[in-house]
């Protein structure tokens, strides 16, 4: 077998590949260097004024280059996506790190601690120690935190410095796209190609030789249960419920064992059911990981309601085919330019087996679960000196959203066609603002609870009037301390279809739910006969020329400040 390289603290620690090497090193950091930079980071979140959460109003981004640059579009594979994003100053290097000591997981807080969520840049650590042992990496975290990369993985130059501006950019032409092909992705089947041309071949291992563990594979969190694949999409062909990929958190188990944890109702739990009920013992699955981005996106996202070949959707929203080639032990077409495919046999008729806990997605310990799924590994291929994507799930940004969003948008609007906007942020998870175009008394309540009936997520539905910009957090924490009424204008929902993995859930997966209507009240609604006006509204209606006489030479007064400031710090 070809191991994995793993490394002596006295080892050369240079980059594994030139594409990445060519890159500037001005934010390549040893650990030492890293914890002086996060010191002044933490020093400047504390006195810079910082920039609404969504973006939208930022001056500038503490990573990225501020300038426009044309990607080689499209990415054919997560190395070419890395080296994008590293051209374009959003990729923080990191020498060595020790996740036996969880430095890995606290980057990841700092980080959002110091710069946010949605500007934090992605992260390469060259070298990790894991179970004692420097592994040699890369290991990524963070490949879809920064707002500019919800642009970048489309082929859009971002909008420097905006990132919701960027983020309605990207909406509009996923709208376009949904608009043109009667609210579909457009679609472009994917191509088989030869072994010989598809990266993902060229180690191949099986039998005694398989050792997961080989791999820097980390635990992300010290209450997590063990090592986890997190970041794998489990691909699956079904009779009944047909072809689907999913991302599904995956336990190392052993060498050649994984855990497999779709929830109930999930793409691949709905195939495996099926096959059981029609008396099969096993279901043969692959694993995909370090997926070209948009392959990635798809397979954190329900972009597909019909059964759709995902694959297809990929392709057509990078305007070229996905190059897929067949596994080694069953008859899956998987992306040919993966970092690694993990194969493999997952049995129905032997007892399921324990598996977690696992920091989730709502920021806490996910619970421990008494029967779950595993797969018996039976084959792995991967490219030479794999890089491995982790997740801090609940921590970072996972993917980028604005499929998932444009999607459901149009769908929404297809019977509230008053709806203006929504977004679900990522960092709140549970929470949804929705704008409408309010036309009657009462509409609020009544777009809000067909929100929370319809989607899981939506625990607390927040409406606004279209005058407020569901990106920018300060707007809407203001609309709802300064328009909400909380009686009449909010409605609770005893239960409703929820999600498995909240944690304030007495009875997975229902929840109950919460529709806060702060729109205007009409008077009819119980609100006042009249509504002052917004003091900036009237700034800008009764002194235009203010902010065009400002900006005339606020750039260079905010630049001189800035240079003053960080002089002192």
């Amino acid at each position: 077998m070809t191991k994995h390289a793993k490394s002596s603290p006295e080892s050369n620690t240079g980059s594994q590949n030139s594409a990445v090497d060519s890159a500037a090193d001005e934010t390549t950091l040893d650990r030492r260097q890293l914890m002086a930079a996060s010191a002044g980071l933490a020093g400047a979140a504390l006195v810079a004024p910082q920039p609404s959460e969504a973006g939208g109003h930022a001056l500038g981004s503490r990573f990225g280059s501020g300038k426009t640059y044309k990607s080689v579009y499209p990415h054919d594979s997560f190395r070419d996506y890395m080296n994008d994003l590293e051209r374009r100053g959003l990729v923080m290097r990191v020498k060595r790190i020790d996740q036996d000591e969880y430095e890995m997981a606290a980057l990841a807080y700092r980080l959002m601690d110091c710069v946010g969520m949605y500007e934090a840049p992605a992260v390469i650590a060259e070298e990790v120690k894991i179970d004692g042992e420097w592994m040699t990496g890369p290991v990524v975290m963070n490949n879809m935190g920064h707002w500019d990369t919800e642009a970048i993985v489309f082929g859009l130059d971002p909008i420097p410095g905006h990132g919701a501006e960027t983020y309605r950019m990207v909406m509009a032409h996923l709208d376009k796209m949904l608009q043109e092909n009667d609210g579909k992705f457009p679609m472009i089947p994917p191509v088989e190609v030869g072994r010989d041309a598809a990266p993902v071949k060229e180690v191949v291992v099986r039998g005694d030789d398989i050792n997961v563990l080989d791999f820097p594979f980390v635990k992300s969190n010290p209450a997590d249960s063990a090592r986890y694949v997190n970041t794998g999409s489990i691909f699956t062909d079904d009779v009944d419920e047909g072809k689907n990929f999913g991302t599904y958190r995956c336990e190392i188990k052993g060498p050649r064992r994984l855990g497999v944890n779709p929830e109930n109702g999930q793409g691949a739990w709905r195939a495996f059911m099926a096959a059981k009920r029609r008396g099969e013992k096993s279901v043969r699955i692959s694993i995909a990981l370090g997926q070209d981005p948009i392959t990635w996106i798809i397979s954190g996202s329900s972009v597909s309601k019909d059964g759709t070949d995902e694959l297809s959707i990929a392709g057509g929203l990078r305007g070229k085919p996905v190059e897929v080639v067949k596994s080694e032990t069953n008859d899956l077409m998987v992306p040919a330019h993966a970092e690694m495919i993990i194969e493999g046999v997952v049995p129905l008729d032997q007892p399921m087996l324990p598996e977690g806990p696992f920091g989730e997605m709502y920021g806490y310990l996910g619970l421990r679960k008494e029967e779950n799924f595993y797969m018996d590994i039976e084959a792995i291929t991967h490219r030479r000196n794999p890089w491995i994507l982790n997740q801090f799930t609940g921590v970072t940004r996972g993917f980028c959203t604005a499929p998932l969003e444009a999607t459901a948008t149009y769908r929404l609007r297809k019977f509230q066609p008053d709806l203006v906007a929504l977004h679900t942020p990522v960092e709140s998870t549970g929470i949804t603002i929705v704008s409408i175009r309010k036309t009657k008394a009462g509409q609020g309540l009544v777009v809000g609870n067909a929100i929370a009936k319809f989607v899981p997520i939506s625990k607390v539905v927040v409406i606004v009037d279209e005058d407020v910009d569901v990106l920018n957090r300060t707007e809407v924490m203001h609309t709802i301390g300064s328009r909400w009424q909380p009686y009449p204008a909010a409605e609770i929902i005893e239960s409703a279809r929820g999600m498995p993995l909240d944690p304030s859930s007495p009875d997975r997966p229902n929840s109950s739910k919460i529709v806060i209507d702060a729109t205007k009240q009409w008077p009819e609604e119980g609100g006042p006969d009249v509504y002052p006006g917004l003091n900036r509204t009237l700034l800008e209606e009764q002194a235009p020329q203010s902010f065009t006489r400002l900006d005339e030479y606020f750039g260079d007064l905010f630049d001189t400040w800035e240079r003053q400031r960080r002089r002192k710090i």
